[in-house]
């Protein structure tokens, strides 16, 4: 989700927790080892970074899923493996990751990797990150942890646990993990790779657990993995970071990197001024109606991005009952007009969850518009107890400009067939609470579905516990299918089904797919924006003087 996502694994829970973290905006100063000094830093060596999403924490441990929090605490803290812009894992602080049986996997540590002051990192900083992962006394939430042997249903061990059965230090660099039941190894390599940033238990291993959650220093950390320390944070405004000269796989060119949090709107102007030099696809949403003037730009080289990003619009169906009003919605929605006239044509319709770009798309046909279609169902509704007056409420990310207009557009269609639908524009902190405490009847966000691991965030959306409160035993039974074959051509028919039974009971409409675009300034030198993959060689960007 610009989250992706998901993304991917909203931790709503936590989420809220972040609200507690209260210095954000605490200096670094110069007590980063291995960090830069600020000596004969020019404004031209500093690089910005425009985003639209203003950060719930920089607490590794407070993932909450979007886009611009991943990618921020990755640049201090490095997960196992990422996704390359070909969709192709490659290794982070792992070489590889194998298994054999989709049930142990074997994580084979970079043996080079070392933390900022020198320390090697190794299996037992592993091991540690999954213990504060599955602590009750820290109690994070998700990530998927219950999947883990020797955690409950809730995914947390036994309080003041020192060890976890299914998480084993083979050797200082080797790791095997366990987990309950079989995990395809791109959906383990997604979560557990990605998803858990590694953090040095040398320097946090002796600080109350219970304390993690809210412990300032990771608004300053002193020790990280990855290129960049983080300096100064204003959760809403932005992060400033500086350069990790000791990185293992070589000291960052460019010493100081600021994410600047603006609105959509400013990022056009951002481009065109130099204050911003890079928009990448998922963290900064450039407007639908700014994509030929940022294209014209003399200053900036624009890249398309890997169409994967869904324009979602959930039903909490434990609100929204009856499937014939929910059809209804999904007949009346006219996407092909929305994607040609407002889109300009820049992305595709789809229906269900899989794009094309991904690996187990299957072509199926998307609901037409079909507004008579439609009033049928209303029609048919009513004569069975439906009120025409009802209203419903539709929760939209105010940060998501382009899709505000939209939605005034959807409503109005709505409105034409009979359906009263009201908007609220919220900002994403408050788009994603109201989706984990379920106080909305639809909702719309853009979310990339990894398309190398759709399961994870589908079986998640598609259950009781999920944002749409829905569960299907037939789809439930075909994704634990997805995870357990090797077949593609398997894989890809048990997503079909989960598709056509989606297209049915519309638990979910995904109104468009996105190809949005990227940015970045002509001054740089080896950067490529892209959904994913633009952050892996951040070390090697370069300031051309």
């Amino acid at each position: 989700m610009k989250k992706s996502g998901k993304l991917l694994l909203i931790l709503i829970f936590t989420m809220m927790m972040a609200t507690s973290l209260v210095a954000c905006s605490k200096k670094n100063n110069d007590n980063n080892k291995g960090g830069s000094s600020d000596k004969d830093v020019t404004q031209e060596d500093i690089v910005n970074v425009g985003v639209t999403d203003s950060l719930s924490s920089v607490n590794p441990l407070l993932q909450d899923g979007t886009e611009v929090v991943k990618y921020t605490t990755s640049l201090e803290f490095l997960p196992l493996v990422e996704l390359n812009k070909d969709l192709e894992f490659v290794g982070q602080l792992a070489k590889d990751i194998t298994t054999e049986d989709n049930k142990t996997f074997t994580i084979h540590l970079d043996e080079r990797a070392v933390w900022s002051d020198g320390e090697p990192i190794t299996s037992e900083d592993v091991v540690f990150t999954y213990l504060l992962w599955t602590s009750p006394e820290i109690g994070s939430v998700g990530m998927s942890m219950e999947k883990i042997e020797g955690t409950g249903d809730d995914g947390y061990a036994e309080k003041g646990a020192t060890s976890l059965s299914g998480v084993v230090a083979v050797d200082e660099h080797t790791v095997e993990i366990t987990t309950k039941t079989e995990m395809a190894l791109h959906s383990f390599k997604n979560i557990f790779g990605r998803y858990i940033l590694i953090l040095p238990e040398h320097i946090l291993g002796e600080v109350p657990r219970e304390d993690l959650l809210s412990y300032d220093w990771f608004n300053a950390p002193t020790v990280v993995s990855g290129p960049y320390f983080i300096k100064d944070v204003d959760l809403n405004h932005y992060v400033t970071l500086e350069a990790n000269d000791n990185f293992f796989l070589g000291a960052p060119k460019i010493k100081n990197l600021n994410i600047k949090v603006v609105t959509a709107s400013q990022l056009l102007a951002g481009l065109r001024s130099g204050e911003l030099d890079l928009v990448q696809q998922t963290t900064g949403a450039i407007l639908q109606e700014d994509y030929d003037s940022v294209r014209a730009l003399d200053n900036i080289k624009v890249y398309d991005g890997t169409p994967v990003t869904n324009q979602s619009i959930f039903f909490n169906v434990e609100r929204v009952t009856d499937v014939r009003i929910r059809q209804a919605i999904m007949y009346g929605i006219d996407r092909q007009t929305i994607l040609n006239d407002m889109l300009k044509g820049q992305g595709e319709v789809i229906e269900g969850f899989l794009a094309s770009a991904g690996p187990f798309y299957d072509d199926v046909t998307p609901t037409a518009y079909n507004p008579d279609k439609a009033i049928e169902l209303l029609n048919e509704a009513e004569a069975d107890g439906w009120d025409r007056s009802t209203q419903y409420t539709f929760y939209v990310n105010s940060g998501d400009t382009t899709f505000v207009n939209i939605a005034s557009f959807i409503a109005a269609k709505l409105g034409e067939i009979g359906l009263n639908v009201k908007i609220n524009t919220v900002d994403i902190a408050t788009l994603l609470s109201v989706a984990g405490t379920g106080e909305f009847d639809l909702l719309a966000v853009q979310y990339t579905y990894t398309p190398v691991d759709p399961y994870t965030d589908i079986s998640w959306l598609l259950s009781k516990g999920g944002w749409t409160r829905y569960h299907n035993d037939i789809i439930m039974d075909a994704l634990y299918m997805t995870q357990k074959s090797t077949d593609i051509d398997e894989i890809i028919k048990q997503y079909r089904i989960v598709t056509d039974i989606t297209q049915q009971d519309v638990p979910m409409i995904s109104a468009y797919i996105i190809s949005a675009i990227g940015a970045v300034n002509n001054r740089l030198k080896n950067v490529v924006p892209d959904v994913y993959g633009t952050f892996i060689n951040v070390n090697e960007w370069e300031v051309v003087k």
